[in-house]
């Protein structure tokens, strides 16, 4: 197994238990709430964190996968030197505006060094929790990179985008005799 598999599951790995010490955390929550009238005192924050983690996370991990969603119908429409043209054009602005929330949030970060102030619930250096927004951005600017390099090299046609269209039309879900509201497996 290489390094850039090892690193891949670490990413999927950390980001199911983030998830689940969120799902435990607000279980155990309502618990204690509901049934003994009773709460921990930091996990509402606890969870505000843990989410800021998953969200970064999970951006960076959406655009290794091609998991992110948007409108590329005019783009389709287009020859594919031009498609490849548009996908780089949108991987640099992409990459401009990772850079800029990369540059804000180390400022913010730094800001909140010099404040030295602890998180409201938990007993923690509030800069120590907030540290996901520079990881979460890096990552995210790692993987644009990749992808822009897989535009420049012709190994990707253009912004690499989820297309659930596609999926079912290759798949053949509704050409079956399933149920429309059901997952394929």
């Amino acid at each position: 197994m290489n390094l850039r598999t090892v690193w891949h599951r670490f990413e999927e790995w950390l980001l199911a238990a983030i998830l689940g010490a969120m799902t435990l955390l607000s279980f155990v929550q309502v618990v204690l709430r509901y049934v003994f009238n009773d709460s921990i005192l930091w996990g509402l924050e606890a969870n505000f964190y843990l989410f800021g983690w998953l969200v970064l996370i999970g951006a960076a991990y959406c655009v290794r996968v091609k998991a992110h969603i948007g409108v590329d119908a005019v783009v389709k429409l287009l020859s594919p030197p031009a498609q490849r043209w548009v996908g780089l054009l949108v991987v640099v602005l992409v990459i401009f505006y990772t850079l800029l929330m990369l540059y804000g949030s180390w400022v913010y970060l730094d800001r909140l060094y010099i404040l030295d102030v602890d998180a409201e619930d938990i007993p923690i250096k509030r800069w120590i929790l907030s540290v996901c927004l520079p990881i979460g951005f890096a990552l995210i600017l790692v993987r644009l990179i990749e992808m822009g390099w897989r535009i420049l090299t012709g190994q990707s046609k253009g912004y690499e985008l989820a297309d659930e269209a596609e999926d079912v039309i290759r798949d053949g879900i509704y050409g079956q005799d399933t149920d429309p509201g059901t997952v394929a497996r």
